[in-house]
């Protein structure tokens, strides 16, 4: 995910106050600031190929200014009653380390920001909270020992064996608690992992996948528990400078096969209406190999579009098709307005697909981002 995302984080942090303050109201010595700094004076740029290594790179990377850790899936209940969800957590650096040591137990250079959505598709309710909260004190945080966590209060997400991960988040009248088991392994997107947005230098993330997560468990809305199963997504991205100057916005799309292939695609909106080169995306075979697609290798075209009730428009129904890789896909969302509206507002939502892949009917599920229709994302990554 572009976010993911996904994500406005600059815009969000610049609207807290500029200088932090402790409980009792008295200026923090942390040497906070949320002042937006420019990325490429002060942090790490994906300008070339990272050596990835796991576990250690499903952990946080604050040499970098943003990184997400990205959670979607379809679930259904015994009865065939689905609900999709969204658990995203977000880290902003606002500034690099550091050269002096500091005192406080509230000091912290990092802000931690999660969403947390679930769509109950028979009720065609989109519920959704946002979360937010400094790196310290254990409020929120990413670590490695003695396995990988990040969480954000009490939500969040754990590893708790090799291949399993087991994912928690609860407010105000819906909750979700999986357990994730992953099927395919890490998939490295963009040019192994590396994944370019934009003409330059340091206009890229690092970004990879885990596109098939089977997933059991209980979803909650208004204290019905439903006990679920189905399939999740996970997506990781960290950089410090992601999209070019002309760019305001992205549709991502991770796509659920029901021949155990994956599809992620992701187009970049130049300002002027046009599409950038830098689009791309990666088709996951079942066996876990993958082909790497450029811009000129897939189309997506809008069939449907659905408006706001104050005006902003949302692409609303696609087709998404390959002449090299062969598939030819009408893409759907399970609820027209899945638009979270947060200090940043995009669409996120879960979608259904049917159509043909290698001459093959398939059908299946996903999730779908935007940003930039309500508002734009230049100057914010």
């Amino acid at each position: 995910m572009l976010l993911v995302v996904a994500f406005a984080i600059l815009v969000i942090f610049g609207m807290f106050a500029l200088v932090q303050k402790n409980p009792d109201g008295s200026p923090s010595n942390s040497g906070i600031t949320l002042l937006p700094s420019r990325p490429e004076r002060n942090f790490a740029l994906a300008d070339e190929k990272w050596n990835f290594k796991f576990p250690r790179d499903l952990g946080a990377h604050p040499q970098f200014q943003t990184e997400w850790w990205y959670y979607t899936g379809n679930l259904f209940d015994q009865n065939g009653r689905q609900f999709g969800y969204q658990l995203t957590f977000f880290r902003r650096a606002i500034n690099p380390e550091p050269l002096t040591e500091r005192t406080s137990n509230w000091a912290t250079n990092q802000v931690y920001l999660a969403h947390f959505t679930i769509t109950d598709v028979l009720q065609k309710q989109h519920y959704q909270k946002e979360i937010i909260s400094r790196g310290a004190l254990g409020l929120a945080g990413v670590q490695l020992n003695p396995d990988f966590q990040v969480n954000l209060f009490d939500w969040t997400i754990r590893q708790i064996g090799e291949y399993q991960y087991e994912l928690k988040a609860e407010s105000e009248g819906f909750s979700i608690q999986l357990m994730l088991t992953d099927q395919k392994g890490i998939i490295l997107n963009g040019d192994q992992g590396l994944s370019k947005k934009g003409p330059e230098i340091g206009n890229a993330s690092y970004y990879f996948s885990q596109t098939r997560l089977d997933s059991t468990g209980i979803v909650t809305i208004a204290d019905q528990a439903y006990s679920v199963t189905g399939n999740s997504w996970m997506d990781h991205e960290f950089g410090s400078s992601t999209l070019g100057p002309s760019q305001i916005g992205w549709d991502w799309f991770s796509l659920q096969m029901d021949n155990n292939f994956e599809l992620m695609l992701f187009q970049l909106r130049e300002n002027d209406g046009s599409i950038s080169s830098t689009s791309s995306g990666t088709l996951v075979d079942s066996d876990s190999s993958t082909i790497r697609l450029g811009n000129e290798d897939f189309e997506i075209q809008v069939l449907e579009t659905w408006k706001t009730d104050d005006g902003f428009t949302y692409p609303s129904q696609w087709r998404i098709s390959s002449k090299t890789e062969k598939f030819d896909l009408t893409v759907t969302p399970v609820l027209a307005d899945q638009e979270n509206r947060f200090f940043f507002r995009y669409w996120e939502g879960s979608v259904r697909f049917e159509g043909l892949y290698q001459g093959q009917h398939v059908t299946g599920y996903g999730y779908v981002e935007l940003t930039g229709y309500a508002q734009s994302m230049q100057g914010v990554f």
